[in-house]
């Protein structure tokens, strides 16, 4: 005789509804203070990568001077507010002559933010500071970094992959530290046929900040959607 599955109902927990409640107010909060603040900063381009290398890592003076380049063409800089690339990004930035944006984030381990911000937001939430690293880019730089930078890496290309966001440039810098896990798409992910051939086209790869500020410009001059004119107008 089969027994009878009597459903199991815990009882509410009054506290705890009630502090879930206060928490939706605070998400709610820092989009709305999100989207105020960065409406007028386009265009401008992400910045991603380890927060764990020190300020003299080739890595962090190679984002240093890619972040100057875009500021100095224009681009305001938006980096992740902390130390490691996030702050080589935003010290570039502030050295040019655009905006430099940290949208900062309370870490166990990595929670300084960086002092060269000309604009400056905190987070509680990471999915809320996700959603404004990756909204208001014309075009998003990807240095090298750890989970962190995977997990964004894989959230921007599932957005375009899924025309949740518009298409735009996704820049991986440094070949060497890259290329394995784009082979990997190309001849376990596509192989597997769990990505598409076009998926491919999603990243490009790229070893100098000139080749980062010509893959936009090419970019944009050569799609349908807004010219670099039109950009800079928007």
């Amino acid at each position: 005789m089969t027994p009878t599955i009597r459903p199991f109902r815990r009882p509410i927990n009054e506290t705890s509804l009630n502090q879930e409640s206060w928490r939706v107010f605070q998400i709610m909060s820092e989009f709305v203070e999100g989207f105020e603040r960065l409406s007028n900063i386009a265009p401008s381009v992400s910045i991603f990568g380890s927060a764990r290398f020190a300020p003299n890592h080739p890595y962090c003076l190679l984002a240093e001077q890619i972040a100057k380049e875009l500021s100095d063409a224009g681009f305001s800089v938006v980096s992740g507010g902390g130390p490691g690339i996030m702050e080589a990004a935003n010290k570039g930035a502030y050295a040019g002559r655009s905006p430099s944006i940290g949208l900062n984030i309370i870490l166990p381990h990595e929670q300084r933010a960086n002092s060269y911000q000309d604009l400056s937001l905190n987070f509680r939430h990471f999915f809320a500071r996700k959603v404004m690293l990756v909204k208001y880019a014309s075009a998003y730089v990807i240095l090298p970094g750890g989970f962190g930078t995977l997990d964004e890496l894989s959230e921007i290309l599932t957005l375009m992959q899924t025309n949740k966001t518009q298409q735009r440039p996704v820049i991986l810098v440094k070949k060497a530290f890259w290329e394995g896990l784009v082979n990997w798409f190309r001849e376990v992910l596509l192989e597997a046929r769990t990505i598409n051939p076009e998926d491919l086209k999603l990243v490009t790869m790229v070893e100098e900040p000139k080749e980062v500020l010509d893959t936009i410009f090419s970019y944009y001059e050569n799609r349908g959607g807004p010219t670099m004119d039109q950009l800079f107008l928007f």
